[in-house]
């Protein structure tokens, strides 16, 4: 079952309220969105692990969500963090010669991203967040403006001035 934004968001806040069926289907929700999210980022064989830790660190968080602002940049924020986590850590098991610790091409994926973050980190939010979303996780114009409550323009201008800027940089190097 995928559940929309504002059904994701009227689960946490009832959640928040203590309802504990409606945190049941919030977590069952969240679990399906998670894996999803992290299907396109990281080996399948780590899925279920990441998805665990997001959902511990949602619950360890869950008086921090305001039920003003959407709920999925705030869980993909939560998921996101986790995921970096898990990025170190392989790095650093690599590093010390771990023989499990991917190595190779998986230690180039995560320098990669490590560098897309950085590289992020010179744009605005908004344009973080448009980028992110349609251009790297692969979402529509439509589904960005809804998550990131833009307008579907603000979103296009987003990416494109970020898109810009970050040609820019790379042109300027």
């Amino acid at each position: 079952m995928s559940l929309d934004e504002p059904s994701l968001s009227r689960l946490m806040a009832a959640s928040q309220r203590g309802d504990r069926a409606a945190y049941r289907a919030l977590l069952g929700g969240c679990r399906n969105w998670l894996e999803r999210y992290f299907a396109r980022r990281i080996a399948p064989h780590h899925i279920d692990d990441l998805v665990q830790e997001t959902l511990v660190s949602m619950h360890r968080k869950l008086a921090t969500w305001d039920s003003g602002r959407p709920f999925l940049p705030w869980i993909a924020a939560i998921a996101r963090y986790r995921w970096i986590d898990m990025l170190r850590r392989q790095r650093d098991e690599a590093e010390l010669g771990d023989n499990d610790a991917p190595v190779g091409a998986g230690d180039e994926a995560v320098h990669a991203r490590l560098s897309i973050d950085r590289m992020l980190g010179y744009l605005t939010p908004g344009q973080v967040q448009a980028i992110t979303l349609v251009k790297i996780e692969g979402a529509s114009i439509a589904e960005a403006s809804t998550i990131c409550g833009q307008s579907e323009s603000l979103v296009k201008v987003n990416i494109h001035r970020g898109l810009k800027k970050l040609a820019d940089m790379i042109e300027s190097e």
